[in-house]
Protein backbone atom coordinates (compact mmCIF):
# COMPACT_ATOMS: atom_id res chain seq x y z
CA UNK A 1 0.00 0.00 0.00
CA UNK A 2 1.01 3.26 -1.44
CA UNK A 3 -0.61 5.60 0.89
CA UNK A 4 0.19 6.03 4.74
CA UNK A 5 -2.62 6.53 7.66
CA UNK A 6 -2.48 10.16 7.84
CA UNK A 7 -2.87 10.01 3.42
CA UNK A 8 -5.76 8.60 4.31
CA UNK A 9 -7.23 10.87 6.86
CA UNK A 10 -6.37 13.69 4.68
CA UNK A 11 -7.88 12.09 2.30
CA UNK A 12 -11.45 10.90 3.65
CA UNK A 13 -11.32 14.80 4.91
CA UNK A 14 -11.26 16.06 1.30
CA UNK A 15 -13.67 13.53 0.44
CA UNK A 16 -15.63 14.92 2.93
CA UNK A 17 -15.37 18.25 1.89
CA UNK A 18 -16.56 17.57 -1.52
CA UNK A 19 -19.27 15.71 -0.31
CA UNK A 20 -20.39 18.77 1.83
CA UNK A 21 -20.34 21.36 -1.22
CA UNK A 22 -21.98 19.58 -3.81
CA UNK A 23 -22.52 20.73 -7.32
CA UNK A 24 -24.96 19.94 -10.15
CA UNK A 25 -23.16 19.61 -13.70
CA UNK A 26 -21.55 22.73 -15.28
CA UNK A 27 -21.34 24.59 -12.10
CA UNK A 28 -18.38 22.86 -10.57
CA UNK A 29 -15.70 25.23 -10.07
CA UNK A 30 -15.69 25.14 -6.47
CA UNK A 31 -15.35 21.83 -6.19
CA UNK A 32 -12.51 22.19 -9.46
CA UNK A 33 -10.53 24.37 -7.34
CA UNK A 34 -10.88 22.26 -4.12
CA UNK A 35 -8.99 19.75 -6.45
CA UNK A 36 -6.39 22.31 -8.03
CA UNK A 37 -5.35 23.10 -4.34
CA UNK A 38 -5.06 19.66 -3.08
CA UNK A 39 -3.02 18.86 -6.08
CA UNK A 40 -0.88 21.98 -6.39
CA UNK A 41 1.46 20.39 -3.23
CA UNK A 42 1.92 17.42 -5.29
CA UNK A 43 3.47 19.14 -8.01
CA UNK A 44 2.54 17.85 -10.74
CA UNK A 45 4.75 18.71 -14.22
CA UNK A 46 1.31 20.68 -15.40
CA UNK A 47 -2.23 21.22 -13.92
CA UNK A 48 -4.54 21.97 -16.94
CA UNK A 49 -7.80 23.63 -15.48
CA UNK A 50 -11.66 25.02 -17.39
CA UNK A 51 -11.03 22.36 -19.35
CA UNK A 52 -13.77 21.85 -21.25
CA UNK A 53 -16.07 23.72 -18.69
CA UNK A 54 -14.28 23.42 -15.20
CA UNK A 55 -12.23 20.01 -15.23
CA UNK A 56 -8.99 19.32 -14.06
CA UNK A 57 -5.56 17.46 -15.75
CA UNK A 58 -2.73 16.70 -14.05
CA UNK A 59 -0.05 15.33 -15.62
CA UNK A 60 2.72 13.27 -13.78
CA UNK A 61 5.30 13.13 -16.38
CA UNK A 62 8.40 11.10 -16.34
CA UNK A 63 10.31 13.33 -18.93
CA UNK A 64 11.31 9.91 -20.79
CA UNK A 65 9.38 8.43 -23.87
CA UNK A 66 6.23 5.86 -23.28
CA UNK A 67 2.46 6.01 -23.09
CA UNK A 68 0.06 7.98 -21.78
CA UNK A 69 -2.13 6.05 -19.55
CA UNK A 70 -5.36 8.36 -18.41
CA UNK A 71 -7.36 8.25 -15.66
CA UNK A 72 -10.49 10.01 -15.32
CA UNK A 73 -13.11 10.43 -12.35
CA UNK A 74 -16.01 12.98 -12.44
CA UNK A 75 -16.76 16.54 -10.55
CA UNK A 76 -20.41 16.66 -10.73
CA UNK A 77 -23.12 16.27 -7.86
CA UNK A 78 -26.62 15.57 -8.70
CA UNK A 79 -29.91 17.82 -7.90
CA UNK A 80 -31.13 15.59 -4.88
CA UNK A 81 -32.11 16.04 -1.69
CA UNK A 82 -29.64 14.32 1.13
CA UNK A 83 -31.11 12.28 3.32
CA UNK A 84 -28.49 12.40 5.88
CA UNK A 85 -26.98 12.55 9.95
CA UNK A 86 -23.74 12.06 8.58
CA UNK A 87 -21.57 15.13 9.52
CA UNK A 88 -20.41 15.46 5.81
CA UNK A 89 -23.54 15.75 4.85
CA UNK A 90 -24.50 18.26 1.99
CA UNK A 91 -24.62 21.73 3.04
CA UNK A 92 -26.17 22.77 -0.50
CA UNK A 93 -30.22 22.43 0.01
CA UNK A 94 -31.23 20.23 -3.56
CA UNK A 95 -28.05 19.05 -3.75
CA UNK A 96 -26.14 15.56 -3.22
CA UNK A 97 -22.85 13.68 -3.96
CA UNK A 98 -25.38 11.10 -4.34
CA UNK A 99 -23.51 8.81 -6.81
CA UNK A 100 -19.76 8.86 -5.36
CA UNK A 101 -18.50 11.56 -7.86
CA UNK A 102 -16.87 12.63 -4.73
CA UNK A 103 -15.18 9.48 -3.67
CA UNK A 104 -14.00 8.70 -7.22
CA UNK A 105 -12.21 11.93 -7.43
CA UNK A 106 -10.41 11.30 -3.90
CA UNK A 107 -9.29 8.15 -5.25
CA UNK A 108 -7.17 9.99 -8.21
CA UNK A 109 -5.77 12.64 -5.69
CA UNK A 110 -4.40 9.54 -4.03
CA UNK A 111 -2.94 8.62 -6.83
CA UNK A 112 -1.55 11.66 -6.86
CA UNK A 113 -0.08 11.88 -3.76
CA UNK A 114 1.43 8.23 -4.97
CA UNK A 115 3.02 9.49 -8.22
CA UNK A 116 4.68 12.93 -6.24
CA UNK A 117 6.36 10.52 -4.02
CA UNK A 118 7.25 7.67 -7.36
CA UNK A 119 7.03 9.04 -10.72
CA UNK A 120 6.56 6.55 -13.49
CA UNK A 121 9.80 5.43 -15.34
CA UNK A 122 8.99 6.77 -18.96
CA UNK A 123 5.65 7.85 -20.31
CA UNK A 124 3.13 9.86 -18.44
CA UNK A 125 0.06 9.53 -15.95
CA UNK A 126 -2.77 12.08 -16.54
CA UNK A 127 -5.49 12.22 -13.91
CA UNK A 128 -8.54 14.07 -15.20
CA UNK A 129 -11.37 15.25 -13.12
CA UNK A 130 -14.24 15.65 -15.46
CA UNK A 131 -16.83 17.99 -15.39
CA UNK A 132 -20.86 17.13 -16.32
CA UNK A 133 -20.91 13.72 -16.39
CA UNK A 134 -24.46 13.23 -15.20
CA UNK A 135 -25.87 15.19 -18.23
CA UNK A 136 -23.86 13.60 -20.83
CA UNK A 137 -21.93 16.48 -22.29
CA UNK A 138 -18.84 16.66 -20.30
CA UNK A 139 -17.08 14.10 -21.91
CA UNK A 140 -17.35 15.30 -25.01
CA UNK A 141 -16.70 18.90 -24.00
CA UNK A 142 -13.20 18.12 -22.78
CA UNK A 143 -12.21 15.96 -26.01
CA UNK A 144 -13.50 18.98 -28.11
CA UNK A 145 -10.94 21.19 -26.18
CA UNK A 146 -7.93 22.27 -28.14
CA UNK A 147 -5.76 21.19 -25.24
CA UNK A 148 -6.90 17.95 -25.15
CA UNK A 149 -4.72 17.17 -28.05
CA UNK A 150 -2.07 17.81 -25.20
CA UNK A 151 -3.05 14.55 -23.06
CA UNK A 152 -4.78 12.10 -25.81
CA UNK A 153 -4.05 9.03 -24.02
CA UNK A 154 -2.92 5.92 -25.51
CA UNK A 155 -4.76 3.84 -22.41
CA UNK A 156 -8.04 5.27 -20.71
CA UNK A 157 -9.49 4.13 -16.68
CA UNK A 158 -11.96 4.44 -14.88
CA UNK A 159 -13.99 3.28 -12.34
CA UNK A 160 -17.54 3.53 -10.72
CA UNK A 161 -18.58 2.17 -7.33
CA UNK A 162 -21.21 0.00 -7.24
CA UNK A 163 -23.91 -0.55 -4.39
CA UNK A 164 -24.99 -4.18 -4.61
CA UNK A 165 -21.48 -6.28 -5.12
CA UNK A 166 -20.10 -6.90 -2.17
CA UNK A 167 -17.40 -4.33 -0.60
CA UNK A 168 -14.63 -4.32 -2.45
CA UNK A 169 -15.46 -6.91 -4.61
CA UNK A 170 -15.06 -6.08 -8.74
CA UNK A 171 -16.78 -6.34 -11.59
CA UNK A 172 -15.08 -6.29 -14.64
CA UNK A 173 -15.62 -7.69 -18.52
CA UNK A 174 -15.09 -6.93 -21.66
CA UNK A 175 -17.35 -5.40 -24.50
CA UNK A 176 -20.47 -3.48 -23.52
CA UNK A 177 -20.53 -2.48 -19.92
CA UNK A 178 -22.83 0.51 -19.88
CA UNK A 179 -25.93 0.92 -22.24
CA UNK A 180 -26.24 4.07 -24.49
CA UNK A 181 -29.16 6.41 -23.85
CA UNK A 182 -31.04 9.98 -24.37
CA UNK A 183 -33.42 12.10 -22.91
CA UNK A 184 -36.55 12.51 -25.41
CA UNK A 185 -38.88 15.66 -24.82
CA UNK A 186 -41.76 15.14 -26.60
CA UNK A 187 -44.15 18.66 -26.63
CA UNK A 188 -47.68 18.10 -28.31
CA UNK A 189 -49.32 21.88 -28.90
CA UNK A 190 -53.59 22.16 -29.64
CA UNK A 191 -55.52 25.24 -28.17
CA UNK A 192 -56.98 25.82 -24.76
CA UNK A 193 -60.80 25.89 -24.55
CA UNK A 194 -62.88 26.67 -21.50
CA UNK A 195 -63.38 23.36 -19.48
CA UNK A 196 -66.88 23.74 -19.65
CA UNK A 197 -66.62 23.38 -24.26
CA UNK A 198 -63.36 21.32 -24.36
CA UNK A 199 -64.86 21.13 -28.08
CA UNK A 200 -64.24 23.92 -28.94
CA UNK A 201 -60.24 23.70 -28.20
CA UNK A 202 -57.64 20.76 -29.38
CA UNK A 203 -56.73 18.74 -25.95
CA UNK A 204 -53.37 16.74 -26.21
CA UNK A 205 -54.91 14.95 -23.64
CA UNK A 206 -55.94 11.38 -25.41
CA UNK A 207 -52.35 11.77 -26.95
CA UNK A 208 -50.41 11.86 -23.94
CA UNK A 209 -52.70 8.63 -22.56
CA UNK A 210 -52.12 6.92 -25.05
CA UNK A 211 -48.63 7.40 -25.66
CA UNK A 212 -47.22 7.01 -21.92
CA UNK A 213 -47.83 3.22 -22.22
CA UNK A 214 -47.32 2.65 -26.16
CA UNK A 215 -43.50 4.13 -25.68
CA UNK A 216 -43.27 1.97 -22.49
CA UNK A 217 -44.17 -0.80 -25.00
CA UNK A 218 -41.47 -0.39 -27.30
CA UNK A 219 -39.09 -1.97 -24.08
CA UNK A 220 -38.03 -5.45 -24.85
CA UNK A 221 -35.36 -7.66 -23.49
CA UNK A 222 -32.39 -7.07 -20.92
CA UNK A 223 -28.81 -6.61 -21.17
CA UNK A 224 -26.74 -8.50 -22.47
CA UNK A 225 -29.23 -9.18 -25.23
CA UNK A 226 -27.96 -7.17 -28.30
CA UNK A 227 -31.81 -6.31 -28.70
CA UNK A 228 -31.96 -5.28 -25.67
CA UNK A 229 -34.81 -1.47 -25.83
CA UNK A 230 -35.90 0.52 -22.95
CA UNK A 231 -38.07 3.08 -22.73
CA UNK A 232 -38.62 5.29 -19.38
CA UNK A 233 -41.63 7.98 -18.80
CA UNK A 234 -39.73 10.34 -16.14
CA UNK A 235 -42.09 13.13 -16.48
CA UNK A 236 -45.17 14.22 -18.11
CA UNK A 237 -47.10 17.57 -18.12
CA UNK A 238 -50.47 18.30 -19.57
CA UNK A 239 -52.00 22.21 -19.48
CA UNK A 240 -52.14 24.36 -16.35
CA UNK A 241 -53.17 23.59 -12.82
CA UNK A 242 -56.58 24.69 -13.30
CA UNK A 243 -60.11 23.24 -12.89
CA UNK A 244 -61.67 25.53 -15.69
CA UNK A 245 -59.30 25.55 -18.75
CA UNK A 246 -59.04 22.53 -21.18
CA UNK A 247 -55.32 21.62 -21.84
CA UNK A 248 -53.88 22.51 -25.47
CA UNK A 249 -50.40 21.79 -24.40
CA UNK A 250 -48.34 18.79 -23.09
CA UNK A 251 -45.28 17.78 -22.46
CA UNK A 252 -43.43 14.11 -22.02
CA UNK A 253 -39.88 13.19 -21.51
CA UNK A 254 -38.79 9.59 -21.57
CA UNK A 255 -35.50 8.18 -21.83
CA UNK A 256 -34.41 6.10 -24.40
CA UNK A 257 -31.70 2.61 -23.87
CA UNK A 258 -30.29 0.24 -26.08
CA UNK A 259 -26.96 -1.95 -25.17
CA UNK A 260 -24.88 -0.30 -27.91
CA UNK A 261 -24.74 2.72 -29.92
CA UNK A 262 -25.69 1.28 -33.43
CA UNK A 263 -29.34 0.33 -32.03
CA UNK A 264 -30.48 3.42 -31.19
CA UNK A 265 -31.36 4.87 -34.64
CA UNK A 266 -33.96 2.25 -34.76
CA UNK A 267 -35.47 3.24 -31.35
CA UNK A 268 -35.70 6.95 -32.20
CA UNK A 269 -37.59 6.25 -35.26
CA UNK A 270 -40.29 4.00 -33.23
CA UNK A 271 -40.34 6.28 -31.00
CA UNK A 272 -41.42 9.33 -33.64
CA UNK A 273 -43.55 7.18 -35.22
CA UNK A 274 -46.00 6.61 -32.83
CA UNK A 275 -45.93 10.43 -31.11
CA UNK A 276 -46.61 11.64 -35.11
CA UNK A 277 -49.05 9.03 -35.63
CA UNK A 278 -51.45 10.26 -31.86
CA UNK A 279 -50.40 13.86 -32.80
CA UNK A 280 -51.98 13.44 -36.13
CA UNK A 281 -54.64 11.50 -35.03
CA UNK A 282 -55.81 14.56 -33.06
CA UNK A 283 -54.96 17.34 -34.52
CA UNK A 284 -51.78 18.23 -32.65
CA UNK A 285 -48.49 20.23 -33.48
CA UNK A 286 -45.12 17.69 -32.30
CA UNK A 287 -41.91 19.12 -31.81
CA UNK A 288 -39.41 16.15 -30.71
CA UNK A 289 -36.13 17.24 -29.06
CA UNK A 290 -33.25 15.22 -27.36
CA UNK A 291 -31.22 16.18 -24.44
CA UNK A 292 -28.78 14.06 -22.15
CA UNK A 293 -27.02 11.96 -25.53
CA UNK A 294 -24.78 9.37 -23.73
CA UNK A 295 -22.86 6.60 -26.01
CA UNK A 296 -22.31 2.97 -24.62
CA UNK A 297 -19.47 2.28 -22.66
CA UNK A 298 -17.15 -0.72 -24.05
CA UNK A 299 -14.54 -2.26 -22.86
CA UNK A 300 -11.57 -3.53 -24.18
CA UNK A 301 -10.00 -6.79 -24.69
CA UNK A 302 -6.16 -5.38 -23.95
CA UNK A 303 -7.33 -2.45 -21.45
CA UNK A 304 -9.11 -4.67 -19.57
CA UNK A 305 -6.29 -7.15 -19.11
CA UNK A 306 -4.36 -4.56 -17.59
CA UNK A 307 -6.64 -4.12 -14.96
CA UNK A 308 -6.96 -7.96 -14.85
CA UNK A 309 -3.31 -8.42 -13.97
CA UNK A 310 -3.63 -5.04 -11.25
CA UNK A 311 -6.84 -6.85 -9.08
CA UNK A 312 -4.98 -10.64 -9.24
CA UNK A 313 -1.68 -8.68 -8.19
CA UNK A 314 -3.42 -6.67 -5.49
CA UNK A 315 -5.61 -9.82 -4.56
CA UNK A 316 -8.76 -8.27 -5.07
CA UNK A 317 -11.60 -10.46 -5.87
CA UNK A 318 -13.29 -9.38 -9.34
CA UNK A 319 -15.35 -11.59 -11.77
CA UNK A 320 -18.19 -10.68 -14.73
CA UNK A 321 -20.74 -9.23 -11.97
CA UNK A 322 -24.33 -8.56 -13.45
CA UNK A 323 -22.31 -6.38 -16.37
CA UNK A 324 -23.64 -4.79 -18.94
CA UNK A 325 -25.41 -1.94 -16.20
CA UNK A 326 -28.29 -0.99 -17.65
CA UNK A 327 -27.10 2.72 -16.50
CA UNK A 328 -25.24 5.05 -18.93
CA UNK A 329 -22.32 6.94 -18.11
CA UNK A 330 -19.77 9.66 -20.68
CA UNK A 331 -16.80 7.74 -20.24
CA UNK A 332 -17.79 6.14 -23.57
CA UNK A 333 -17.28 9.03 -25.68
CA UNK A 334 -12.80 8.38 -24.64
CA UNK A 335 -13.04 5.53 -26.96
CA UNK A 336 -13.02 7.23 -29.90
CA UNK A 337 -9.41 7.88 -28.91
CA UNK A 338 -7.71 5.25 -27.25
CA UNK A 339 -8.82 1.69 -25.77
CA UNK A 340 -10.77 2.05 -22.76
CA UNK A 341 -11.87 0.23 -19.68
CA UNK A 342 -14.00 1.13 -16.77
CA UNK A 343 -14.54 -1.31 -13.57
CA UNK A 344 -17.14 -1.57 -10.98
CA UNK A 345 -16.24 -1.47 -7.70
CA UNK A 346 -18.79 -2.96 -4.80
CA UNK A 347 -20.00 -0.79 -2.48
CA UNK A 348 -21.58 -3.29 -0.05
CA UNK A 349 -24.36 -5.54 -0.65
CA UNK A 350 -26.86 -3.36 0.88
CA UNK A 351 -25.73 -0.28 0.75
CA UNK A 352 -28.26 2.43 -0.54
CA UNK A 353 -28.13 2.22 -4.47
CA UNK A 354 -26.54 5.12 -6.81
CA UNK A 355 -29.57 8.20 -6.59
CA UNK A 356 -31.14 7.59 -3.51
CA UNK A 357 -30.77 10.70 -1.21
CA UNK A 358 -29.59 8.11 1.53
CA UNK A 359 -26.55 7.20 -0.49
CA UNK A 360 -23.09 7.88 0.54
CA UNK A 361 -19.61 6.80 -0.36
CA UNK A 362 -17.73 4.24 1.20
CA UNK A 363 -14.78 5.38 2.07
CA UNK A 364 -12.76 2.56 2.77
CA UNK A 365 -12.99 2.50 -1.37
CA UNK A 366 -10.26 5.02 -1.71
CA UNK A 367 -7.42 3.00 -0.75
CA UNK A 368 -9.10 -0.13 -3.25
CA UNK A 369 -9.19 2.23 -6.09
CA UNK A 370 -6.31 3.83 -5.99
CA UNK A 371 -3.83 0.77 -5.34
CA UNK A 372 -5.47 -0.76 -8.57
CA UNK A 373 -5.31 2.30 -10.53
CA UNK A 374 -1.30 2.82 -9.18
CA UNK A 375 -0.66 -1.33 -9.90
CA UNK A 376 -1.68 -0.68 -13.74
CA UNK A 377 1.01 2.86 -13.97
CA UNK A 378 3.87 0.56 -12.36
CA UNK A 379 2.35 -2.63 -14.44
CA UNK A 380 3.09 -0.32 -17.80
CA UNK A 381 4.72 2.79 -16.79
CA UNK A 382 7.25 1.10 -13.96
Amino acid sequence: MFLTNQDLVSLIDLRHELHRFPEVSGDEGETAARVVAFLQPLSPARILTDLGGHGVAAVFDSGSSGPTLLFRSELDALPIEELSDAPHRSTIAGKGHLCGHDGHSTILTAMAIGLSRQPPKRGRVVLLFQPAEENGVGAAAVIADPRFCEIVPDFAFSLHNMPGLPLGHVALTDGPVNCASRGMRIRLTGKTSHASEPEKGVSPMQAVACLMPALAALSHARPPAPDFLLVTITHAELGEPAFGISPGAAEIWATLRTLTDDRMDALIEAAEILVHDAARKDGLQVEIGYEDVFHHCENAPEAVAHLERALATEGIPFGPGDLPMRASEDFGRFRQHAPTAMFFLGAGERHPALHNPDYDFPDDLISTGSRVFMRVVRDILG
